[in-house]
């Protein structure tokens, strides 16, 4: 016991909003620390493990002894392991050695640890999250940069396989910090979102089955190597999103699962508890010790990392306790409905803690159904959240664009169909990684047609996106026409984009971030019915649509002009609200972007000829499969 001293960070306040499902800085409190203590440097460590016989630090320190260094139990109700052990410095590996009651012995990582050890290697690391931050500027305004008001495109990211060493090699955060930040603010991106980066055991799971909640994950440096990146983001104006996994996690014998011999951290009846689609383990929400855990987590992000923003997945199997569960597989609520009540306590929990102490950050759900209030305020009887995932837009686009052209006249309703409830949520448009695995094709290989048509109608989908009220975000690849479907495994094609189709989907994205940062109608009023205006929606004989995107004055109106097929249309009328000249923007159809040039005016000059409601129209040449946006 002479290895192990008594001493403790939790005072009694700690204790409370702990077992009271309130605590959101555990990780001040929890974990390993390197300290000094009655004149030794040694780490301070504490783990909640509340049905545990016995915990001691194993490690390379004490050759693994499983017994040489026990930690006591506190003597209060908190279930928490605590004691300070001389001599153990930052960048020793340990665990923690666990007697269950039941007589089994169980190695666990630490659920707050900081730093792993690259897997498959499964120690924790005593490491700090100290570092004098570089990013004033950014902080102090990002208020602005996110604010719903603000122009929000996001480029999606897969560290694993964004971009490889010639000898197929991961990138270190350094190089991300040289070669990603330059590229997503060539391209002219306002954010970039990470899938989690938090660790994992398993490199095929993108990340999404995680062990190491509290820690970057080493494949690719140390702690605060992850923070010089998102550093570098916030130098050149980039804000950094995280994927944040709340929903479940996975059963390897090192990780959250049975920590202490019991069902701590999941739900104990697997009904509730376990996920059959990932096979994995879902959080029991209504266990206040889980809620202090996870609340924690995400503040840990925001406040250490700077992050300025969480993109919550899998919000759906979160909210539904029949999700992927057939009749007798599932448990009904205290009201015999399927809502998880303790979930959406939870996440209302969540995002009123989150957005209270840190007022300038965004949380975005991925909710795939139409559950009510999603982005509604929690004091309106919402979810609370920011933002949320529009996946009716994603699906009803991606469908009607697969279509050979010859037939969507009969399919504008899927491409309009959106507009209808559009302003029901703050919504952020998506084209995700979710779309281009799994045999779904790149999105690229959806596009019907010859390769010309292929590439024009990439663009096409992509002007759609862009000139659609809500946020955007585009998964890596996209952005040039990656041909091959994505493989987490290996690098994009880069090579692709010295080729003058693929380098023509790159200008096009980088010129419509460009537009949509420039023109205040695309974002200003981005999640209101205000916004938006129907030209025509319905010209099924020429499968045109045709809107307005409006801003806070009648300078700031855009029109925006779909031409969904290859055949051009001339001297086609359009109904505009002000005279005088209306100047084309925008035009997919531009040599530049990989086009064909097809001749169009750059500006036209009203006609007084009413024309769809308005007292005014134009009369412009419609390019093959084109979009253009033209303002007065």
């Amino acid at each position: 016991m002479a290895n192990v001293k008594p001493y403790s960070k939790l005072s009694d306040f700690d204790i409370a909003l702990f077992l009271n499902g309130k605590h959101t800085r555990l990780y001040e409190k929890l974990g390993a620390f390197e300290i000094e203590h009655e004149g030794e440097i040694g780490t301070f460590f504490a783990v909640w493990a509340p049905n545990a016989e016995a915990v001691h630090v194993i490690g390379n320190f004490n050759f693994w002894d499983k017994f040489s260094h026990p930690l006591m139990k506190r003597w209060d109700a908190s279930g928490i392991w605590e004691g300070f052990i001389p001599g153990i410095r930052n960048g020793e590996t340990y665990k923690y050695g666990i007697q269950a009651k039941s007589g089994e012995y169980l190695e666990k990582l630490d659920p707050m640890g900081l730093f792993c050890e690259i897997p498959p290697k499964t120690a924790s690391i005593v490491w700090s999250t100290y570092k004098e931050w570089n990013d004033a500027p950014w902080m102090e305004n990002r208020k602005a940069n996110n604010a719903l008001d603000a122009p929000m495109s996001v480029y999606e990211v897969h560290l694993g396989s964004w971009q490889k060493t010639l000898d197929d090699q991961y990138l270190t955060y350094d190089d991300f910090a040289d070669k990603l930040v330059s590229y997503v603010k060539e391209m002219n991106f306002t954010h970039v979102e990470f899938m989690p980066v938090m660790e994992h055991p398993y490199a095929p799971s993108w990340g999404y089955q995680i062990t190491g909640y509290f820690a970057p994950s080493s494949r690719f440096g140390d702690p605060q190597g992850f923070m010089r990146l998102v550093e570098r983001f916030h130098q050149e104006g980039i804000g950094v999103i995280l994927d944040w996994v709340p929903s479940h996690f996975p059963g390897d014998a090192h990780g959250l699962k049975d920590f202490d011999g019991t069902p701590i951290y999941e739900h104990p009846d697997p009904r509730k508890g376990y996920h059959p689609d990932w096979k994995s383990y879902i959080f029991d929400y209504g266990r206040t010790e889980v809620r202090s855990f996870l609340l924690s987590n995400a503040a840990f992000w925001l406040e250490r990392y700077h992050i300025d923003g969480l993109r919550v997945d899998a919000v759906a199997s979160m909210l539904y306790l029949d999700y992927s569960r057939n009749d007798g597989e599932w448990i009904p609520n205290e009201f015999g409905g399927n809502h998880n009540l303790d979930t959406i306590s939870f996440l209302q929990d969540l995002n009123v803690h989150m957005y209270g102490e840190f007022p300038d950050i965004q949380i975005i759900a991925e909710e795939s159904t139409s559950f009510n209030g999603v982005t509604k305020p929690v004091f309106m009887g919402g979810l609370g959240f920011g933002q949320k995932w529009m996946m009716g837009w994603m699906n009803d686009t991606l469908r009607f664009f697969q279509k050979d052209p010859i037939h969507r006249q009969h399919h504008l309703n899927e491409l309009t169909f959106s507009l209808i409830y559009a302003f029901t949520e703050n919504f952020c448009l998506p084209l995700s990684h979710d779309e281009v695995v799994y045999g779904k094709q790149s999105l690229l290989n959806k596009m019907p047609g010859d390769e010309w048509q292929q590439f024009a109608n990439l663009r096409l989908l992509f002007a759609e996106q862009f000139t659609h009220p809500g946020t955007k975000l585009l998964f890596q690849g996209g952005e040039f026409g990656q041909r091959e479907e994505w493989n987490h495994s290996v690098s994009l094609d880069w090579h692709l984009t010295a080729y003058a189709p693929h380098k023509g989907i790159q200008e096009t994205i980088k010129a419509l971030n460009q537009l949509y940062k420039e023109e205040p109608a695309l974002y200003k009023k981005q999640f209101s019915h205000e916004t938006f205006e129907w030209l025509e929606s319905n010209d099924q004989g020429n499968s045109v649509i045709s809107f307005l995107r409006k801003g806070e004055s009648n300078k700031e109106q855009l029109i925006v002009i779909l031409n969904l097929t290859p055949a051009p249309r001339e001297d086609y009328r359009i109904g505009v609200p002000l005279p005088g000249v209306w100047k084309v923007l925008f035009n997919s159809d531009k040599g530049e972007f990989g086009g064909s040039d097809y001749p169009t005016k750059g500006a036209v000059m009203t006609e007084e000829y009413g024309w769809q409601g308005k007292a005014f129209s134009i009369s412009i040449n419609l390019p093959p499969l084109s979009c253009l946006i033209l303002k007065a």
